[in-house]
């Protein structure tokens, strides 16, 4: 490399250095020092390896970038900017502040070629597997001999927090195990906490840990060594059968004489005297701030545009020379690309018998997702060892190994939290993915079904064993809150649907959807299939909640359940009506859609006017008060479970509907409407059969 090649590098990387200080020090508040260390590893790779193309940030065949690292957001946003993004000085300039796009960490929804929301330690990295598992599927799906339209490769910025967080490693592992070559970590070993050295906590062999996961390890020993870090990239790109870590030794808040290598470095800002010593160590006139050189802009901010432009336009002819060859599979690339559905997406679904016994929502939300799965070839997931309990497998399909690329179907292993991180990945990559396991494991995976929420991710989160009835197996296993917690998480849909008909409306809700994540609880145990010839349509679910039965006129008192519990209230219902009382059953499987609906329709469902209300679910009842009223009951749970066989659980908790009844009878003494002697009242009929109660 000649000097003058050497001189525009290094004022490339000081740009990106002093953008970044400047940046934390008008906000007041920010991370400086590990874009400080870290500038070349950044310019190398965006400027030498990384294809992307900024005028279409969304470039199906481009490279992923994830900063894991997200506290080093300035990094990103100063790359992004000189390298030709709709990413202003002023946008910069307004780091951290209110409505700036610039976030303290970075939002994919707030900036074109911020591949993924990141922040929490560890999501990123653990995301980035997600892609490089999508991209070698759809590489196996899509590219056909001298038709190959699918070939990117996927890096992540990760610092030694990401690595200390264990869903980093859950990924990691699984990452070695499918032998990822299209992947590859770059971490910023720094050796500073915010606490201090990380020798405090974290005294681990990294590079044997990741050897012992399979990876693909070197190690850059001067973080500014330019051609070090060529040579590393060059080296992990051209691994084929491994991840590679490549592990850069960098001094945080480098170039600062009085915090270089410092916790001081990492949190808060320089302040304006350290930045002036800075700029001054770096070359820089101490007096300009924000300023990018003319020559950087040649350099960094036209090249990419021209390297972009030149990479998007060989690939279209590419695409287009496979529409010519393979119009069918072109035809399915656009329609996925558009996070659309093929035709007939939601036609040759099961529709369910009614039936007192029925079946386990488990059970149906299976057989929907095969059905499904049928019809919609990038639907692809797995669960975290529990397939066999969970009901969630795509038919005729073989696991996605190392060796076979086509299988949709994924062995997360026990790794919740890797596994709904990774569904993130695939969420980002077009894939519509699925993830399962037990409800009460929601716990490991909520900061990633977070992330999928803040995001608008159409992840599916399938949790089933949904409530205390999953019986022997105890308090630890029977899920209390989980459902409060989750409902509490804003743009998820968290739904429990009452019967297997109500199953089939909830998949047809989540597929049709596409700017937030879902969240499905479901049975372990049977549960009466109603017979919708007497009871309303199951397609109210698509509203949130709906009514099941009614009486003729204004209710006297509502009843309303979901999951496993709706069945109660129907049989309830039915011995009240057998009483005299006028009596609605409203299912509501999904609080977040029946509150996106227009209040006349809420209204519909619970007049205000009716305030005798009883809520019937196996959870904990917190939330249940804005649906019961001041005046309602909620019949729940606000302790821990007990392991005992479910028919003893039932009686112990009071999920029967003799005790429902016994509650509303209750109720409607209290509000001028008594029925019966209070004692439980012979239906004229089962709850299945009886249609108008």
């Amino acid at each position: 490399m000649n000097d003058t090649n050497r001189l525009i590098d290094l004022l490339c990387i000081n740009t990106i250095r002093t953008l970044s200080m400047d940046g934390v020090q008008k906000a007041n508040s920010g991370h400086p020092g590990a874009p400080m260390g870290m500038a070349p590893a950044c310019y190398v790779l965006w400027d030498r390896f990384l294809r992307h193309n900024p005028a279409d940030p969304s470039f199906a065949n481009r490279d992923r970038f994830v900063l894991s690292m997200g506290h080093a957001s300035m990094l990103l946003y100063s790359t992004l900017h000189l390298a030709g993004y709709e990413l202003t000085l002023d946008d910069i300039k307004s780091f951290r502040q209110l409505h700036s796009k610039c976030a303290g960490h970075p939002e994919s929804t707030l900036i074109p070629g911020v591949e993924m929301t990141t922040g929490p330690l560890g999501q990123g990295a653990s995301t980035s597997v997600g892609m490089a598992i999508a991209e070698r599927w759809l590489a196996s799906y899509f590219n056909r001999p001298g038709h190959e339209i699918v070939d990117y490769s996927v890096f992540a910025q990760c610092s030694d927090g990401d690595f200390m967080e264990g869903v980093s490693s859950e990924a990691a592992s699984l990452a070695g195990h499918l032998g990822l070559g299209n992947l590859t970590w770059i971490y910023d070993n720094n050796s500073i906490s915010i606490d201090g050295s990380t020798e405090i906590a974290y005294t681990e062999d990294v590079a044997g840990r990741f050897k012992a996961y399979g990876w693909h390890v070197q190690r850059v020993h001067d973080a500014n060594n330019v051609d070090a870090l060529h040579a590393a990239y060059e080296a992990a790109i051209g691994e084929k059968k491994r991840p590679s870590l490549v592990m850069v030794d960098s001094q945080i808040g480098f170039g600062s004489p009085n915090r270089a290598g410092t916790p001081k470095a990492h949190g808060e800002p320089l302040g304006a005297d350290e930045i002036r010593l800075a700029k001054q160590a770096y070359g820089w006139d101490p007096d300009k701030q924000f300023y990018v050189p003319e020559e950087v802009t040649a350099h960094m901010t036209q090249g990419a545009k021209r390297r972009g432009g030149t990479l998007q336009a060989d690939w279209d002819k590419r695409f287009n020379a496979y529409t010519e060859a393979h119009p069918d599979l072109a035809a399915q690339w656009r329609t996925m690309q558009r996070g659309e559905l093929p035709k007939g997406w939601d036609e040759g679904w099961p529709v369910f018998d009614a039936g007192a016994k029925g079946v386990a929502t488990r059970v149906s939300g299976g057989q929907v997702l095969e059905a499904i799965a049928q019809r919609v070839p990038w639907v692809m997931g797995g669960s975290a060892d529990l397939v066999a309990s969970t009901r969630t497998k795509v038919p005729d399909s073989e696991y996605f190994s190392k060796e076979n690329h086509d299988g949709r179907n994924i062995a997360f292993g026990v790794r919740e939290h890797g596994m709904a991180a990774i569904m993130n990945g695939l969420a980002l990559s077009k894939i519509r993915p699925f993830g399962s396991s037990f409800m009460t494991f929601t716990d490991y995976c909520r900061p990633s079904i977070r992330i999928a929420a803040l995001s608008n991710l159409p992840s599916t989160f399938i949790f089933t064993h949904d409530s205390i009835c999953l019986g022997e197996d105890g308090p630890t296993h029977q899920p209390i809150e989980h459902l409060a917690s989750l409902r509490a998480m804003p743009n998820l849909d968290v739904i429990r649907p009452g019967d297997a008909n109500e199953v089939v409306y909830a998949w047809r809700h989540i597929m049709g959807t596409m700017d937030r994540p879902a969240l499905m609880a479901l049975t372990r145990q049977n549960v009466p299939t109603f017979d919708r010839k007497k009871f309303k349509s199951a397609e109210g679910v698509l509203r949130g909640a709906y009514v099941l039965a009614d009486c003729t006129g204004v209710p006297e008192i509502i009843l309303i359940g979901t999951g496993s519990e709706l069945s109660l209230c129907v049989e309830a219902g039915a011995k009240l009506a057998a009483e005299g009382a006028k009596v609605r059953v409203v299912s509501m499987p999904c609080w977040e859609l029946f509150e996106r609906q227009e209040a006349a329709y809420r209204d519909s469902v619970l007049p205000p006017e009716v305030t005798a209300r009883v809520s019937v679910e196996a959870g904990s009842t917190m939330g249940w008060s804005r649906w019961v009223g001041s005046e309602g009951v909620s019949i729940g749970i606000d302790r821990f479970g007990e392991s005992a066989p479910l028919k003893d659980l039932l009686d112990e908790f009071g999920f029967t509907s003799e005790n429902v009844t016994r509650v509303a009878q209750s109720l409607l003494k209290k509000t001028g409407g008594e029925r019966g002697n209070g004692k439980s009242a012979k239906s004229r009929g089962t709850g299945i059969e009886c249609a108008t109660l």
